[in-house]
């Protein structure tokens, strides 16, 4: 989680099944709208942080966690799982769990404005969970969107180069075999 100096940088942090709203910008943080002066200084030879906020000091190691985002911390000696996102991948993350289903395909579906860059499979293409289906590029980065489940696409509803608005259906999967 780094901001240059005067860049903004929002991440939906959360702990403990609380979400917490961070905005750094490089030598202060917001935190849920209370900004404090904050710094990170690495421990030479060890992989220990120092984090200072405000003016209290914390001891952290860091170690990433099994999914993107997801952070297993050493505070102070108290261990805690976090998961810190910026504001884009949150959007994704939630998107695809509300739309996700248990069993079965779901529809593959734009978690958010953007231009379709390329598709990747076509009518009668057998697919499996988590493979590439689409790209999207919104925000001037490109996004690999992802089957949920396996399936057999019934149809492709957009084309390369077609705006999408979010929530646009852009591939219809069928279960596999039916």
């Amino acid at each position: 989680m780094r901001a240059a100096s005067g860049e903004r940088m929002k991440y939906l942090v959360d702990v403990n099944g609380e979400r917490i709203v961070v905005v750094l910008d490089g030598t202060h943080a917001e935190v849920d709208g209370e900004r404090v002066d904050v710094s990170l200084a690495h421990v030479a030879g060890t992989p220990v942080r120092l984090v200072r906020i405000g003016e209290q000091v914390h001891r952290v190691v860091a170690r990433r966690g099994a999914t993107r985002g997801v952070w297993q911390l050493d505070v102070d000696g108290a261990r805690v799982e976090a998961e810190a996102l910026d504001e884009r991948m949150r959007a994704i993350k939630d998107l695809t769990a509300a739309t996700a289903k248990a069993s079965g395909p779901a529809p593959l579906v734009a978690p958010m404005p953007g231009l379709v860059v390329r598709i990747a499979v076509a009518v009668g293409d057998t697919v499996s969970a988590g493979q590439g289906l689409a790209v999207i590029e919104a925000m001037k980065m490109e996004n690999e969107l992802r089957a949920t489940a396996a399936g057999v696409v019934t149809a492709v509803r957009v084309n390369a180069g077609e705006a999408v608005e979010k929530g646009a259906v852009l591939i219809d999967l069928g279960d596999v075999g039916g």
